[in-house]
């Protein structure tokens, strides 16, 4: 039997975890899906320990961090969570309710849908050259769990976007060696994490190359470091005993993208009212949607979880009068949040 429910939300990165708080603080329930095997999207996956300064109330805090204070926020609303598996088909039914069913075989029938799904069916853009696949998951990593694990190592990073640059900054006083790899002169990263990576790199700190890899580096079985050519073709070793790529993410939307929605540049349309798409009764709040002056923001995907739960709660009850309460002094939310009884 499906499991029934009012909403089900696609994706357990910031914006959505905090989409169950706000609906909570409605007193509506969410089962959460997630094709990742752990709660955090990009955050949780990619750079748990990278800090970050855009926070409201918190001068830096780390990505994981974010992602445990969000679960801490949302533990009085008994989100479900169904991870480790990816949304493969959603229907609308005759009733107008939707028929949602996992890569697991998990089925719901839901009368909404929140979409929350980042850059959707993502992952990291891997090295491919020579000699890499040998080393993929070993050697050659995408994401930095532990800073502590680097202690003595030559390292090579690769990019030169902000986290490339974040990450340079972060453990160039970790490792023995580092060494930034860019295929140009121009970053594409924050002007002043550029301008901090390169005093280090006069500083000797740091040591900095312009030019594309053409082959991982190997001796009886063993990672040695990369091969590379600058912009004259000409070639260099470099040894390391280890490479974080940070190229980016290639975004897939994977089955959203069958789903009717209006998408424009793998982004979904909506509005701005309560981001809804074009299909009544579906939202997408974070990364995965767009509308006129949309920003990348993990607090624009805060904003637009908040609005969207009044949404939700319109379309699941449309002639209900809805007085906004305030956490501050509201016995009812103060009840939700497990505070204290209602009167």
């Amino acid at each position: 039997m499906p499991i029934q429910t009012d909403v089900v939300i696609i994706g357990a990165g910031p914006a959505g975890l905090f989409q169950v708080f706000e609906l909570g603080l409605l007193d509506i329930h969410a089962h959460v899906i997630d094709s990742l095997p752990n709660v955090g999207g990009q955050c949780g996956e990619l750079y748990p320990e990278k800090p970050i300064y855009d926070i409201p109330a918190y001068p830096i805090i780390g990505a994981q961090e974010l992602i445990d204070r969000l679960m801490e926020q949302i533990e009085p609303f008994n989100a479900q969570f169904h991870l480790g598996q990816a949304v493969t088909g959603l229907e609308r039914k005759d009733n107008g309710r939707f028929a949602l069913i996992t890569s697991a075989g998990t089925e719901f029938d839901t009368a909404t849908v929140i979409i929350a799904a980042g850059l959707g069916a993502f992952q990291p853009r891997q090295l491919r050259v020579p000699g890499a696949a040998d080393f993929n998951g070993k050697e050659i990593h995408y994401k930095i769990t532990q800073t502590e694990e680097l202690a003595g190592k030559d390292i090579i990073n690769l990019g030169g976007g902000d986290s490339a640059l974040d990450w340079t900054l972060e453990m160039h006083d970790k490792v023995k060696s580092l060494t930034l790899i860019h295929r140009r002169v121009e970053y594409r990263a924050q002007p002043a994490s550029v301008k901090k990576m390169k005093a280090l790199a006069d500083k000797g700190k740091v040591r900095e190359f312009h030019g594309m890899v053409r082959e991982v580096l190997s001796e009886g079985g063993r990672f040695t470091g990369l091969k590379v050519a600058d912009a004259e073709g000409d070639t260099r070793e470099i040894n390391a005993d280890e490479v974080y790529v940070f190229w980016g993410l290639s975004p897939n939307l994977g089955p959203v993208a069958e789903w009717g929605l209006d998408i424009v540049k793998r982004q979904i349309q909506v509005d701005t009212e309560k981001f809804e798409t074009n299909e009544p009764g579906v939202f997408a709040v974070g990364d995965i949607n767009t509308y006129p002056g949309k920003k990348k923001l993990i607090l624009s995907g805060f904003h637009e979880a908040a609005l969207a739960a009044f949404g939700v709660q319109k379309h699941l009850d449309p002639d209900k009068r809805v007085f906004l309460q305030y956490t501050t002094t509201s016995p009812i939310m103060h009840k939700r949040l497990g505070l204290e009884k209602a009167n």
